[in-house]
């Protein structure tokens, strides 16, 4: 179970796992808000060994959760979203773990469809020392107040890795491919998975009619390996 603990700054966090724990993890939400999914998937983490905290970046208009099939309050959503915003609700994450020792190179991020977006961002902010993003979009043209992942990525200042799947019609594999040559200009461990089977929002085991059982399994696993491999403990 996740508990529920609001920062003094408003950030409110679901939080998972124990603080004793060797690395902590920032989660990062879909389009959808903090919902059952976005837990449960806090929790893997947790019972992966990871203390971790997933912000609710939609706190400003009300922390709201979004059905999957509700596409135009999605959209409204993430319309409110700001990169200052975003910026400050991951700091504060950051700082919340800081409070409990961790520091940015025993600390990860992860990010799921418009959370893999932000969580690219995140790997630039130097509050983290590894990244992964689950079919971030945004790679040539900004999103949500931000800028593109290619214009990012020469700013990164941690390891990172994209996992993509092959029939997602947003994010086309040219701009994969175009990600990959940018991201390996950067001085640290960078990788891109793709999945040829797998549709957007291959990892959500809430929904049935793009979950990839297989995909999601082996990009869990490719995540979880290349954190141990470019994390320390704290």
């Amino acid at each position: 179970m996740t508990s529920r603990q609001v920062l003094d700054n408003g950030t409110p966090l679901q939080i998972a796992g124990d603080p004793q724990a060797p690395h902590a993890i920032i989660v990062l939400q879909e389009a959808f808000g903090v919902n059952d999914h976005i837990r449960e998937v806090t929790e893997r983490f947790a019972s992966a060994g990871y203390y971790a905290v997933a912000p609710e970046l939609f706190h400003r208009t009300g922390s709201q959760e979004v059905a999957y099939d509700n596409f135009p309050e999605a959209m409204a959503a993430m319309g409110e979203l700001s990169k200052e915003g975003m910026q400050e609700d991951l700091v504060s994450a950051s700082e919340f773990l800081k409070a409990a020792g961790f520091t940015p190179a025993s600390t990860a991020v992860v990010g799921y469809c418009m959370g893999g977006s932000v969580a690219f961002f995140a790997a630039t902010l130097g509050v983290v020392g590894a990244a992964a993003s689950f079919y971030g979009g945004g790679v040539e043209t900004g999103r949500f107040g931000l800028p593109s992942l290619l214009e990012l990525a020469p700013d990164l200042k941690s390891a990172w890795i994209g996992l993509y799947g092959d029939l997602d019609k947003g994010i086309p594999v040219e701009q994969v491919e175009a990600l990959r040559a940018e991201v390996a200009k950067t001085s640290f461990d960078t990788d891109i998975v793709r999945y040829t089977d797998a549709e957007h929002g291959f990892s959500c085991d809430a929904r049935p009619a793009v979950f990839n059982e297989a995909a999601s399994r082996d990009a869990q696993q490719r995540t979880l390996d290349f954190f141990a491999e470019n994390l320390t403990a704290k």
